[in-house]
């Protein structure tokens, strides 16, 4: 089956042509794509963190919010003095 090449503008000037259910429809199914594609970052993020906290010999999930966010800080402040 041949592909279709279009631009985003041409995208979004079809979907405006369908009847307004139709576009509600359309839009549905584009974000449950874009929720699966947000869940799947997430994970990699997290697993990626893991690692992080594994190699400072932390333990990712048994740390909690607040512990979490001050690794995360000082992994973003590594490279510099952060005032401590």
């Amino acid at each position: 089956m041949p592909t279709l090449q279009l631009n985003e503008s041409q995208v979004v000037d079809l979907i405006r042509q369908l009847p307004p259910h139709q576009q509600m429809r359309a839009l549905t199914l584009l974000a449950e794509g874009a929720g699966q594609f947000r869940d799947e970052r997430r994970k990699l993020a997290e697993a990626r963190l893991a690692a992080l906290a594994a190699a400072r010999r932390l333990g990712w999930q048994s740390m909690n919010d607040v512990d979490r966010e001050a690794m995360i800080d000082d992994l973003i402040h590594e490279d510099r003095p952060c005032g401590k």
